[in-house]
């Protein structure tokens, strides 16, 4: 499979990896917006990070990582839900040309959102300080989760790859294994991080240390949007928007941003709408 994700673990330490790579999911993401290189280069790390982050945490729901800034690329933004579907956009990024982070991205802050189905949402930021995403996102694990975490994140034309290190919490954590452990993962080169499967990259690493993979799992670009989301999202707007719109154009038609898939609302969609809101409010 040429999107999977792998979990994988060091024998008698706490620390815990995983390992993602993505192909297929990727191009789907990019032929649908056609981004300029830098662009893509930097959603493939996006996708990359939520996958991985969203590996870690036990939950149904979805994790949003989420950048707002000054630079060449305004709001950039990857989801990665408990079903292993991503979606991701970079909007008003097609004027882009840069190939750095910091100039892509300028200053601003970064956004860890998790939205489980049951229960109340939680979003961790922090200042966009670091020279990469993955740097950006060790500085979060330090100052918010107190993890010793480590990440490495590349993307080119045709993949997207990433390799995650976490300290699990113990009583007696060994900091010679773990610098022992990330010393050997920054001898990574990005060709090797983005051409070699977990198997092969982990054998490369740590050939010599007692390292446990387990069985990947796959990922698929899937958007999550639907009618009954759109709906919701127009009831914000007003009824007497809408109609205004309905007046003038016959209907109301809107894109979803990430897959572009087009929705169409006739008047009487829009009354119906509303009809059902007045209904339920008032029983």
């Amino acid at each position: 499979m040429s999107d999977t994700i792998s979990r994988f673990i060091f024998d008698k330490t706490d620390v815990r990896g995983e390992h993602v790579r993505l192909e297929k999911s990727y191009q789907d993401i990019l032929n649908i917006h056609h981004y300029p290189p830098g662009v893509a280069n930097l959603l493939g790390e996006f996708l990359a990070a939520a996958s991985l982050l969203s590996a870690t945490i036990k939950f149904e729901g979805s994790l949003i990582l989420q950048v707002r800034g000054d630079g060449e690329v305004p709001l950039i933004m990857a989801e990665a839900n408990s079903e292993r579907e991503l979606r991701a956009i970079a909007r008003d990024a097609n004027e882009a040309m840069s190939l750095d982070f910091k100039t892509l991205i300028g200053n601003g802050q970064l956004a860890m959102t998790i939205d489980p189905k049951h229960g109340k949402r939680y979003q961790g930021i922090v200042s966009l300080d670091g020279e990469s995403l993955a740097r950006c996102l060790e500085t979060y694990f330090e100052q918010s989760e107190q993890l010793s975490t480590r990440i490495w994140l590349g993307a080119d034309a045709n993949s997207a790859a990433g390799l995650m290190l976490q300290e699990l919490p113990s009583k007696t954590p060994d900091k010679d294994r773990w610098q022992h452990l990330t010393t050997i993962a920054d001898t990574i080169k990005s060709e090797e991080l983005l051409s070699l499967d977990a198997d092969g990259l982990l054998y490369r690493l740590y050939h010599q240390d007692a390292v446990r993979l387990f069985e990947a799992k796959p990922l698929i670009a899937r958007c999550q949007c639907n009618r009954e989301r759109v709906e919701k999202a127009l009831m914000s707007i007003g009824q007497s928007e809408l109609n205004d719109i309905v007046l003038e154009l016959g209907l109301v038609e809107t894109n979803c941003e990430f897959c572009n898939r087009l929705y169409q609302f006739s008047p009487s969609d829009i009354a119906a709408m509303f009809d059902e809101s007045t209904r339920i409010t008032r029983h």
